[in-house]
């Protein structure tokens, strides 16, 4: 046999060979885009299960689409939730405006029947109610400019001194109602933090105007300051009813609102208003509940930090 037939023979073997691997692959080809249509079929029908645990790329594929509409399945949980909150709470909000409108209107109409000297009580009343509406339409209005994104700190360097000392003057009033006393301790010197002192104030008074509420006649609460390397330390402390702990990976969520604060006024937008605040300026915020509650804000200890106006929308000087 001579090299002329030898080579073609091989090439006849190789062509054959060729032949019948393309025909494996593609039927092998055409089995996957099978077992992949199954896969895509049962997730839209809502019964995808994961069958395959080897190394394959089928497999691969197989993993990362479970996790895919695990994490769908997740965020669909959570817009659910999200919108029984806001039903709850608009119906929440109807239930507690009902009251002070139809008061208003009662004292307007008394306050025409009646002689001048006689009116200055139903005056104070119509304050209240109508300070009561201004409450409720203030935490709306700040639990829509969160979901909007239009909140923009414009943090620098300021004394938490100040800051604190701000938060106490405006809870002298409230606080001297219930017989409660405020105290501050903050170390003179080492009182810089970065912050936004408009913002952060709001966020302080939060904390400060919850621990008013539930603490009892005749007890103190404090604002505390630390300072560590990289972050300064404000707590609020108070001995109030206390926070279980079932509740406090819950308390920091839109509209959530104690079992036990019910007949408090509110709408459960204050503890989420003030962590997005510390947030958006590099923060964070921790609570701790037993004998005392603390909530903790932790405030940037530099004289520059960047912020990208991806991240929050301003660029710190």
């Amino acid at each position: 046999m001579d090299k002329y037939m030898v080579l073609c023979m091989v090439s006849a073997v190789t062509a054959l060979v060729l032949a019948v691997c393309m025909v494996m692959e593609k039927r092998q080809m055409h089995r996957h885009l099978n077992q992949l249509d199954q896969m895509l079929e049962a997730a839209i029908d809502g019964n995808f299960e994961e069958r395959r645990f080897d190394e394959s790329r089928l497999s691969s594929f197989e993993v990362r689409l479970s996790q895919y509409l695990s994490r769908q399945t997740g965020r669909e949980q959570e817009l659910t939730r999200e919108r029984e909150e806001i039903h709850g709470l608009i119906a929440d909000i109807s239930h507690q405006t009902k009251t002070p409108v139809a008061n208003l209107v009662l004292y307007a109409d008394l306050l025409s029947e009646r002689a001048p000297e006689e009116s200055g009580e139903l005056a104070r009343q119509l304050t209240a109610q109508a300070e009561k509406l201004q409450f409720l339409i203030a935490s709306l209005i700040k639990g829509s400019r969160l979901e909007q994104g239009i909140i923009h700190p414009s943090p620098g360097m300021h004394s938490v001194q100040d800051l604190a000392a701000q938060a106490v003057e405006e809870g002298a009033y409230p606080a001297g109602k219930k017989g409660i006393r405020l105290s501050m301790q903050i170390e003179e010197g080492t009182d810089l933090a970065w912050f936004d002192p408009r913002w952060t104030g709001e966020a302080l008074w939060n904390l400060l105007d919850n621990a008013i509420k539930y603490t009892v006649q005749g007890d103190t609460v404090l604002i505390e300051g630390r300072a560590y390397e990289l972050f300064y330390r404000i707590d609020v402390v108070d001995h109030g009813r206390g926070i279980s702990e079932e509740e406090v990976p819950r308390i920091f969520r839109r509209f959530y609102r104690s079992p036990k604060s019910r007949e408090e006024e509110g709408v459960g937008l204050g503890l989420y208003l003030a962590r997005e605040i510390i947030r958006a300026q590099g923060g964070y915020m921790k609570v701790t509940s037993g004998e005392k509650t603390v909530f903790s804000i932790f405030l940037p200890r530099r004289k520059e930090a960047f912020y990208t106006e991806l991240d929050y929308g301003v660029k710190a000087e």
